[in-house]
Parts: C-alpha cells; structure tokens; sequence
C-alpha cells in the first residue's frame, strides 16, 4: 500500500499553503500545527511533512519551535525540510525533534555536505529534496532555478547511500489538477533502489488509489486536505482498509 504522508506548511508559526510555490499565492488557516498533526495523526498516518517556508526562504530554520510542539505529542515521525543548509541547521532539526531531515538546495549547490550527510547519519535518515520546474531542479524555496534534472541529482548520491527522494513538480504543487504520474513513475524505473516520494496536485483518493495501483510507494497530500477535498476520515479508512 502507498503511504500517505499529509504536509503541514508553516510560516510565521501558522499553517499555510502555497500555490505553485508563489509566496504572493498564499493561504492561510487557522490551525496551529501542532493541532492539525494531532488530527493527522488520529487519521492513522505514520509520518508527516513539514516545511519551514520561512526557513526555506532565508536559508535557516526558522519555525523549530513549531516543530518542537509537533514531536512533543509523540503521535507521528516528522520529515522537516526548509533552510536546512548547514551541518548545524541539520542538528537543531533532529534536536527540535525531527525524525527525517530533507536536503534540496545543499544537494545541489553543496554536493559534498549533502553526501557527508548521508554517510554520517545514514540514508534511512536524510532524504534528498528535488522540486522541479520545466525540468530542472529550483532551490532556494522554489526561488532560484539550477541547470539540473530531478535525475540528475538522484544519480549524484546514489554512490553515497541514497534510499529516498521527495520530488515535488512545482507546476502541480497546490493546483489540485492531479500528479505528474509519467514523471514518478519514469523516475522510480530508472532508480529502482530509491524510493520516490510523489508531491504535487493531489486533488482526490483517485488520485492516490492509481499511484497507488502504478507501484509508487510514498505520496505526500497538502492542499486537497486543507480545502476538503480529501477528508481524514477518507485517509483513516483507506489506510484501515488497504494497510
């Protein structure tokens, strides 16, 4: 069964999405984080997706605290990507209690940190982070373009560990127009010892049920939650069903 994995957003210590990666498309909602992870949680899912969208921004964490208060409930492990661009950015995220730290720009503008990571923590804690646009790669919360492909830079680490990649097609991200199915699944034949997180314009339980059928592994869900087009009571009872 593919394993949903709900994202909380957060800026300035609040839960927001944003569309296609605009910071100047911005919603927000009322929850604290903390809040709508213990919901999540109760839902049946096992991890979460957490994205410091400031931290993401500046170049270092910015919401831990935010963090913090979701691992204090102990309900569900935290994968927290967002301005985690040094050796000491990556230690407040484990000590804020993220389980899983997700590497994007320092993978690609810092090869040898990234692959540091990976050897010193081991590749079942450090995923690596590839949201693309028109083909290539964007850094810097979605704000810089690189010249390289999500394959690419999966072939980059492959040699140091690699197991695991979140890739995000950006032109999907928070559209509700449903997944970039040929992309996962053309990345997940070429790389068949890593598992490739689908994330972007999931609109429906049909649309995780056919990622679901083609063989993907991991899918991470945000907006559909968020504007109700995809309940947890949805979530609870597909994973109660198909787990």
């Amino acid at each position: 069964m593919i394993e949903i994995i709900p994202a909380i957003d957060i800026i300035g210590g609040r839960c927001v999405r944003l569309s296609q990666g605009d910071y100047n498309r911005l919603t927000t909602y009322d929850s604290r984080p903390e809040d709508i992870a213990r919901r999540m949680a109760d839902a049946g899912v096992g991890r979460i997706h957490v994205v410091d969208l400031d931290g993401a921004k500046s170049g270092a964490p910015v919401n831990l605290r935010s963090v913090e208060a979701i691992a204090s409930l102990g309900v569900a492990e935290i994968e927290l990507g967002g301005g985690l661009k040094s050796d000491s950015a990556l230690r407040s995220a484990f000590d804020a209690g993220a389980t899983y730290a997700i590497g994007g720009s320092i993978a690609v503008k810092d090869q040898p940190t990234f692959a540091g990571w990976l050897r010193s923590f081991g590749p079942q804690r450090i995923i690596l982070g590839a949201d693309v646009r028109d083909g290539r790669v964007a850094t810097d919360g979605w704000l810089a373009d690189s010249p390289l492909t999500a394959a690419d830079l999966i072939d980059r680490f492959r040699a140091d560990g690699l197991t695991q990649a979140i890739c995000t097609d950006i032109a999907s991200d928070g559209m509700l127009k449903g997944p970039a199915t040929e992309f996962y699944t053309g990345l997940s034949e070429m790389f068949p010892d890593v598992t490739v997180t689908v994330s972007g314009g999931i609109s429906s339980m049909d649309d995780m049920m056919r990622l679901d059928d083609l063989g993907l592994k991991r899918v991470i869900v945000g907006k559909a939650i968020y504007e109700g087009h995809i309940t947890l009571k949805q979530i609870e009872h597909y994973i109660s069903t198909r787990g």
